[in-house]
């Protein structure tokens, strides 16, 4: 029997990692694949025996938005890792039809049932949790790119998990990849390596490598396998998590009572007040990290060019962690561990204009910060035959580096929200909650709230249509230039935008006219010296390059189109001079 790991791009255009080890667990193919086509020539070789393929990429997508149950049962065990899964929902054009991964297992011939016993089998792998479960890792290896990572990090990382790797030649079962020589042409340019480019070409063969051993682990040790979801609503197969493993740092939570006694209420009521005490104690440095979130949040959208009406946020006050951590349900304390049961000590909320912009935020969130929960109140609330209170709740970990370093060990919760929604769930909020409502009065206010919140849903959709059509309509604007000004108007900007990239989302008015500085530093006056500019730019490419796990806006689309034009000189404007850093590393995208 064979087995296969194929590091699944989510595009044609960036390589697509292929490893293959045979029955005795020796690399027998290693290379770096684009197209469909090519990775099942690659794999020809292969296509009559028995084997068993690990793809790194979504097979099963059913669910409208946020992650999928699969997702979101690995995140229980494995994000306090740094291990999470990035949500996939069949709202990302990537998952809106048949996903790549399982057009993939089809060409190849698979039965993708991840309980099958047939010989020529698929699954869903993911590596992040599996270095943790098979090397016993804290934390995860920090080899993938991010922002604020550099090169040197970025490698000694890889060059870890390079160890890691060919020290499983003697684990049970083994895997022995040093007798290959592209395995051995691969570490060599790893340790050479002085791009992010470089890196990034080594790392989806080496994340291959990984895959192909999950499914000869996974063969081995069924018992030691864990299967989050189902073929149903998708799945994803992992080592399990090692018992008693614990993710590092950690601070040591509350005790309850005395090492090896139950709590008792007592204990519990005296942890409880110690909690209230410790959170009292510490929540300067919360109001500290919640500015922090703020900012990071901010600057993530920003970035992504989203449109977005206000990022807000509050600490949890002292009053309101004690009401909090007291709660009881029959007699029982809800938190036994407040301090970090409960996790919205730090709250964002970002309100957007309209609903498709509320999506848009999540995936921003996703793509740059861990995901530990991701529930659509709203959904919930239509499923459950109801209309009533709509919003987004994200609970969110940062990764701990670059930027986020401070962060460490802070979550966050974050509801992402329209204006409309907003607006009910606070004045339902402040009748219910700061109010007194009669007896009485309860079942007609209970009917008007809930005729309210269905009135504002319908005009949510309203206002989305809105939107779209007013953005379709400006396909063909042609404004007249003002010859005393030259500068380009923020507003005739967006119009020309809009017709420029028709799938992109509005970006924020002050995003425009940000960048319209920019066009002006370069010397960019008229709507018509930009259309010249854009013409030669192959936005596809740009779009296949950069990988975007969520629909960047306008100006982030316009932004990247000017730096692979202008490249060192677009970094070198007075507008770019806080985000050098973060424009090279797209660059080093951009440039393959």
């Amino acid at each position: 029997m064979y087995f296969v790991g194929i590091d699944l791009a989510w595009g044609e255009r960036q390589p697509t990692g292929v490893a293959v080890l045979d029955d005795d667990g020796t690399l027998v193919h290693l290379s770096a694949q684009s197209t469909d086509e090519t990775i099942v020539a690659a794999l020809a070789p292969y296509r009559h025996d028995p084997v068993l393929v690990a793809i790194d990429a979504p097979l099963v997508v059913t669910n409208a938005t946020g992650n999928r149950p699969c997702e979101a049962a690995l995140n229980r065990d494995f994000a306090r890792f740094d291990a999470g899964a990035h949500p996939a929902n069949t709202g990302k054009p990537e998952f809106a039809g048949t996903p790549r991964g399982a057009r993939v297992a089809k060409l190849l011939g698979l039965d993708i049932n991840p309980a099958s016993g047939r010989p020529r089998r698929g699954i869903e792998v993911y590596p992040h949790p599996a270095t943790v479960a098979l090397f016993n890792l804290g934390r995860t290896l920090k080899y993938k790119q991010k922002p604020g990572r550099g090169v040197a990090e970025l490698r000694e990382a890889m060059l870890t998990l390079v160890g890691h790797i060919e020290a499983l030649a003697d684990a049970e079962p083994a895997m022995v990849v040093t007798d290959h020589p592209a395995w051995r042409d691969l570490v060599a340019a790893v340790r050479a390596a002085t791009r992010k480019s470089e890196l990034r070409h080594a790392e989806d063969q080496i994340d291959a490598v990984l895959c192909a051993y999950v499914a000869r682990y996974a063969v081995a040790h069924p018992e030691r396998t864990t299967t989050y979801g189902d073929l149903a609503t998708g799945y994803i197969v992992t080592p399990a998590l090692p018992p008693g493993l614990e993710p590092t740092p950690r601070s040591a939570p509350t005790p309850a009572g005395a090492p090896g006694e139950p709590a008792t209420a007592d204990s519990v009521r005296q942890a409880t007040r110690g909690a209230v005490q410790a959170y009292a104690n510490q929540r300067a440095a919360l109001e500290r990290a919640t500015e922090q979130y703020i900012a990071l949040v901010t600057g993530l959208l920003d970035d992504a060019g989203i449109n977005y009406h206000a990022v807000e946020g509050r600490t949890k006050t002292v009053a309101s962690f004690a009401g909090k951590a007291a709660r009881t349900v029959d007699g029982r304390p809800v938190y036994t561990d407040p301090l970090h049961q409960i996790t919205d000590q730090i709250g964002v909320r970002v309100i957007t204009y309209v609903l498709s912009d509320v999506q848009a935020v999540v995936e921003v969130l996703a793509d740059a910060l861990t995901v530990l929960e991701d529930r659509d109140m709203a959904l919930e609330t239509a499923q459950a035959g109801r209309f009533g209170y709509s919003s987004r709740h994200v609970l969110v970990a940062t990764r701990g580096d670059g930027d986020q370093a401070d962060l460490r060990e802070r979550i966050a919760s974050v509801q992402v929200r329209t204006v409309l929604q907003h607006a009910w769930a606070e004045f339902e909020h402040d009748i219910r909650y700061k109010g007194s409502v009669p007896e009485a009065y309860a079942p007609d206010l209970d009917r008007r709230f809930t005729l309210a919140a269905g009135l504002l849903e319908l005009a949510d959709r309203e206002f989305s249509t809105i939107r779209d059509r007013l953005q379709e309509s400006m396909t063909d604007h042609e404004p007249e230039a003002d010859a005393t000004d030259p500068r380009i108007s923020a507003q005739d900007l967006a119009a020309f935008l809009a017709g420029r990239f028709t799938d992109a989302g509005w970006s924020r008015t002050d995003h425009y006219e940000w960048i319209a500085g920019l066009l002006l530093e370069l010397g960019v006056t008229s709507l018509q010296e930009l259309g010249e500019l854009l013409r030669a730019v192959d936005s596809a490419s740009i779009t296949e390059r950069m990988g975007y796990r969520y629909p960047p806006g306008a100006v982030r689309r316009l932004d990247d189109a000017l730096l692979s034009i202008f490249g060192e000189r677009y970094l070198q404007l007075h507008g770019n001079a806080r985000r050098v850093e973060p424009l090279r590393a797209r660059l080093e995208k951009l440039s393959g």
